[in-house]
């Protein structure tokens, strides 16, 4: 019967093609506005560490004097210093433990074809790569140095490395930059971590640096502080090492615990390492030492605002515009038929029969909606990437997301043709034959 009930529908369709793609129109366009805000939301808020985000942590330390406070009075710096970075970074608690900071300078490399250029550098220790599961193209990171060595190695985006030795294996070779001979070590493979969890100090949604170094060399080189840099003390001097030796904060720090006992050890650390520095003279506020796993983290910065979760809202209220228009439109269209109705009922059909085959058409037409939705929201995602840049890497239709429109398409097809498909299944068949 399902073959009986599809050659009708399409027959009807056939005979009312300009209502027919109206309503299918009126579908799709409701279906992007609310899918387009929907796979947003999805996407910035898709866990960027899948396989352990519950286990890698961020931490603070609430190193600010009595008097003010670094963002609320509740709340510690998101950032620590450089003298709390690299002493939990070398009590080696955790099963990985890596700061880093951004920075910049100037990269020069040695063929004359490739003009110099300003990269932008993440400072960091080698356990960075493995704790956030850098995916390596060719090489790898570098081990964890003492504190007091500094080794001149690199690794490179896989850009950074397109743009520089043209997309060859270039472990080994050297590269002159900010002002020293570095020695590649390793060239990623293309990472866009979204939402970039580990610094948002630009933004959840920023490209990826261009090269990443040794933390030591940051200090070694003096380069620029980058990122969120913030101070409480008013005097510190202009040298650089009086910035490093200050209560000012500008590294984030990360760790990787092999279980949540771990974490109870970890935060009995940290709480006995700020007793220790208060013994020393800092941390003069009340002990306040926060751990937060990735999706905590996430939640705390609200990567997906209230602003977004409104356009959401906005675009459900559309949708059932969209879907009391098509009812009615579906409505017009059915009641065109009950000449035809009225006598296919006479000849025997029953209601059932009427209900199914109207049911058959408004399926066919929500399928016909989900993909004009489909196109829509596929423009709109464009159009996005096209006016933020920085949502490139992120912002596109997966296949569940694909999956979910055609569904609420043909749900909502279902729906807006519900009560046409009752009306015109009730009505009298004497009234209707001549």
């Amino acid at each position: 019967m399902f073959n009986y009930y599809l050659a009708l529908s399409l027959k009807s369709i056939s005979r009312q093609k300009s209502l027919s793609l109206l309503i299918s129109t009126t579908l799709g366009i409701g279906i992007a506005a609310c899918m387009i805000t929907y796979s947003l939301i999805h996407l910035m808020s898709k866990d960027p560490l899948p396989n352990k985000s519950e286990r890698v942590y961020h931490i603070q330390l609430d190193n600010w004097n009595l008097n003010s406070a670094a963002i609320s009075p509740d709340l510690p710096p998101e950032e620590v210093t450089w003298r709390d970075a690299m002493n939990i970074v070398h009590a080696k608690q955790a099963k990985y433990q890596a700061a880093h900071a951004i920075t910049w300078g100037m990269v020069t490399p040695a063929d004359k074809n490739v003009p110099p250029f300003l990269g932008i550098v993440r400072a960091t220790q080698g356990e960075f790569f493995p704790m956030f599961e850098v995916p390596f193209l060719y090489g790898q990171g570098w081990q964890n140095y003492p504190a007091n060595h500094v080794e001149y190695v690199a690794v490179l985006s896989k850009s950074t490395n397109q743009r520089i030795f043209g997309g060859v294996n270039s472990v080994g070779q050297t590269l002159p930059m900010l002002g020293k001979l570095f020695r590649v070590v390793g060239v990623l493979d293309e990472w866009h971590p979204s939402p970039k969890f580990f610094d948002m100090s630009f933004g959840a949604f920023y490209q990826p640096e261009d090269l990443y170094v040794p933390l030591q060399i940051k200090a070694e080189l003096e380069l620029p502080h980058g990122g969120s840099s913030n101070c409480w003390e008013t005097d510190i001097g202009e040298e650089y090492q009086a910035f490093l030796n200050s209560e000012c904060v500008n590294f984030n720090l990360w760790i990787e615990l092999a279980s949540d006992q771990s974490k109870q050890q970890f935060e009995h650390y940290l709480q006995t390492y700020v007793e220790q520095q208060k013994a020393l003279g800092r941390f003069p506020k009340v002990t306040n030492n926060i751990v937060l796993n990735i999706n905590q983290w996430l939640a705390h910065k609200e990567v997906v605002g209230s602003d977004m979760y409104l356009f959401f809202y906005l675009g459900l209220l559309f949708l059932l515009v969209c879907l009391f228009n098509a009812a009615s439109l579906m409505s017009t269209k059915f009641t065109a038929k009950n000449s035809e109705i009225a006598l296919r009922r006479a000849l025997g059909a029953n209601q059932q029969a009427i209900f199914f085959q109207c049911l058959t058409e408004t399926i066919i037409l929500g399928c016909l909606g989900a993909l004009i939705g489909l196109v829509l929201c596929l423009f709109g995602l464009e159009g996005i990437k096209y006016l933020y840049p920085n949502f490139s890497a992120f912002v596109y239709l997966d296949m569940p997301l694909m999956l979910m429109t055609v569904g609420i398409s043909i749900l909502s097809s279902v729906l807006a043709g519900l009560l046409p498909s009752i009306k015109v299944c009730i009505l009298a068949p004497a009234e209707y034959i001549k």
